[in-house]
């Protein structure tokens, strides 16, 4: 029976590895096609042949540099300030008791349970109105961070709750009696404590803001030089027919600093920081 599980565990792994694997594998061998307007099918999963003329097609794009330049500005400084307001936000729910605190956390817990998209309108309109502007912060990398640092910090702050209430009130309690206050506390204690689920918190916003299109369509599409990556590989796209041989290798190029940063960072902070998120309290 034991070897019955341990097969049907290895079995399952397996299937699940294939299944995420094989269409980063498809998209990998046709970007190396040529004019590949039609996909395949079936499937190519061996190339046919290899062509870098797609590569050399996308990093010929003049949109290419200051889509990058964009990304990365919208991801750091998302990522940044995402860490901190979470951070704060979770230290208020875990070890401050105040009045009503309970309710309001499951306002927040209530929030993750709503579609990001139903949010778009009123958050455009939200956006629109902030600033003096005609449009507001609309087309802005402003507003876009502003965007993506709101609609994260509920499920953010659930994540990093779990760790900071597991934290020994010990803890606490010696740095109020040395005098400090919360601010102390939360920066000399909590904050260094945390730092494997903070990480692991970092890791996966800047890989979310890196990769997100909804919303950065709406925000920025209109705004030629305020595009992000994801927006402009969507721009690849023709409107009678497409090479998706781009789409494939922008695609490709795109995802080599979320793979390196992962590899990197991964045996640090995202298997401990999963581990310390999942404390129920």
């Amino acid at each position: 029976m034991k070897t019955l599980g341990k097969t049907l565990f290895w079995l399952v792994l397996i299937v699940s590895v294939i299944v995420f694997i094989l269409p980063f594998w498809f998209m990998l061998c046709n970007s190396f096609e040529e004019f590949s307007y039609v996909l395949p099918i079936p499937p190519h999963l061996v190339p046919s042949r290899i062509s870098f003329a797609a590569y050399e097609h996308v990093l010929s794009q003049s949109d290419l540099p200051r889509a990058a330049y964009n990304s990365v500005v919208i991801t750091l400084l998302t990522a940044c300030f995402t860490v901190l307001i979470a951070s704060l936000s979770a230290y208020g729910f875990a070890p401050i008791d105040f009045l009503g605190r309970e309710v309001l956390f499951r306002i927040y817990l209530f929030t993750l349970m709503l579609p990001g998209f139903l949010g778009i309108i009123p958050q455009f309109l939200v956006l629109q109105g902030i600033g003096t502007a005609k449009n507001g912060l609309i087309g802005t990398k402003a507003g876009l961070i502003l965007l993506y640092v709101g609609a994260g910090i509920c499920g953010n702050t659930f994540f990093l709750r779990g760790h900071m209430a597991a934290l020994p009130k010990e803890l606490e309690e010696a740095v109020k009696i040395d005098g400090g206050g919360h601010m102390t506390t939360f920066f000399r204690v909590m904050l260094p404590l945390a730092l494997p689920s903070i990480g692991t918190l970092a890791i996966f916003c800047l890989q979310g803001t890196w990769e997100e299109f909804f919303s950065a369509k709406v925000i920025l599409g209109a705004v030629a030089n305020q595009i992000t990556l994801p927006v402009m590989i969507q721009s690849l796209k023709g409107a009678h027919a497409t090479r998706w041989e781009w789409i494939f290798s922008a695609s490709i190029l795109a995802q080599i600093p979320m793979i390196l940063l992962f590899a990197v960072f991964q045996k640090r902070f995202v298997v401990s920081g999963l581990s310390d998120g999942s404390v129920k309290t």
